[in-house]
């Protein structure tokens, strides 16, 4: 099993058994409850201490590498390295793709994943993408709210960042149906490849934000509750594949904006 997503189970367990210790007191006010079911952070206070930490890991080992990252890295090859991570993760999408018979999509991920592992040279380049054949999202939490799994509470874990139940559990099973994990199962560098793959995709991510999230913290009231805003926005984006999810009946324009319908509650 990968170390970062047996680190990530372990620590949504621990989340779980910490609830009862650690949820936010229920207020009693109706305004007040309403905003408190709407964003569906019993574990708010934990969250907040897990935030709080990953901020000081941020901001002394990630952002810092990100920097450099940009600064060693011209812009096109960065481009490069993104494209050749995305290229490796492509196998697992079209099994998630398949999973939620979402036929066309994995029709279109198969043929990003040839054309750009050929053409694309390994998929350095998104050659692709270029002519037509826009990237899926595909992943094990997107296929069980697909299956209309409810997604539980909101949860911060250390390092990895937000995420709820419903997306951990799908991390550590998208493990056992990624297709690569089975062709390099039996190579002695998998541990170093795979922490590797993970390293650089976080680092080339922070890399895309440095810009954003520093003018997010600059302008935000509660930079804890703009990032889980925010990251709602995104995923509810990503559950919905790419496009913006449904506006409830009634949306209060008010509330938090991260909020979005979920079929499995």
């Amino acid at each position: 099993m990968r170390y970062r997503h047996r680190l990530l189970l372990c620590v949504l367990g621990a989340a779980w058994l910490l609830g009862t210790a650690g949820c936010a007191t229920v207020p009693r006010d109706p305004a007040a409850l309403a905003t408190y079911k709407a964003n569906d952070d019993p574990l708010e206070p934990l969250n907040r201490k897990t935030f709080a930490f990953n901020q000081k890991v941020d901001r002394f080992v990630l952002k810092p590498a990100a920097k450099a990252y940009v600064r060693a890295i011209p812009s096109r090859g960065r481009d490069g390295i993104r494209n050749f991570m995305q290229n490796l993760n492509e196998p697992l999408v079209f099994v998630n793709n398949l999973l939620q018979f979402q036929f066309k999509r994995a029709g279109t991920t198969a043929g990003r994943f040839v054309i750009n592992s050929t053409v694309g040279v390994l998929g350095i380049m998104d050659f692709a993408g270029h002519h037509g054949l826009r990237h899926q999202i595909g992943d094990f939490g997107q296929t069980l709210y697909a299956w209309h799994v409810g997604a539980g509470p909101y949860l911060v874990v250390p390092v990895f960042g937000p995420t709820t139940p419903r997306d951990g559990l799908g991390e550590g099973i998208d493990i056992f149906i990624d297709p690569l994990f089975y062709v390099a199962r039996h190579n002695r560098h998998r541990a170093a490849i795979d922490l590797t793959r993970t390293v650089v995709t976080g680092i080339d991510k922070r890399a895309q934000n440095l810009d954003t999230l520093d003018e997010l913290q600059r302008e935000s009231v509660d930079f804890y509750a703009a990032m889980r805003s925010l990251w709602r926005q995104n995923r509810a984006a990503e559950l919905h594949n790419g496009e913006a999810p449904p506006s409830p009946q009634g949306e209060d324009l008010y509330g938090d904006p991260g909020n979005y319908s979920d079929p499995g509650k």
